[in-house]
C-alpha cells in the first residue's frame, strides 16, 4: 500500500451525504481530509492503513519484542560491569 498518494479533500457537508464513496474511496485511493469552512479538520483512512500507523502487528511484550528482534539468534555477548556499587542513602541525612 503506498502512502505517498494523493489526498482526497471534502468539504463536511458533501462527506456527511456521500459517507460510503468517501469510505470507499480511503479505501482504494488513501486518506480522505474532510474540511469545515475551508479548514482541513479530519482525515478518513482505511482500517488497513490505520492498523499500520497504530502498530497493530508490533509485540504485545517484551518477551514477543525480543523474539521478533532482528538480533535473535545472534551470538552476541556481553560484558557484564563488575564494579562495586556505591552505597546510597534513601534520605539526604544518610549519605
Amino acid at each position: 500500500m503506498n502512502t505517498r498518494r494523493t489526498v482526497g479533500r471534502w468539504q463536511l457537508q458533501e462527506a456527511k451525504a456521500r459517507l460510503s464513496e468517501l469510505v470507499k474511496k480511503a479505501e482504494r485511493e488513501g486518506p480522505q481530509e474532510i474540511t469545515v469552512r475551508g479548514e482541513p479538520t479530519a482525515v478518513v483512512i482505511s482500517r488497513a492503513e490505520y492498523d499500520k500507523l497504530r502498530g497493530k502487528n508490533q509485540p504485545t511484550n517484551l518477551a514477543d519484542f525480543f523474539l521478533n528482534s532482528p538480533l535473535a539468534g545472534l551470538d552476541i555477548e556481553f560484558e557484564r560491569d563488575r564494579s562495586l556499587t556505591r552505597q546510597q542513602g534513601i534520605f539526604d541525612d544518610e549519605q
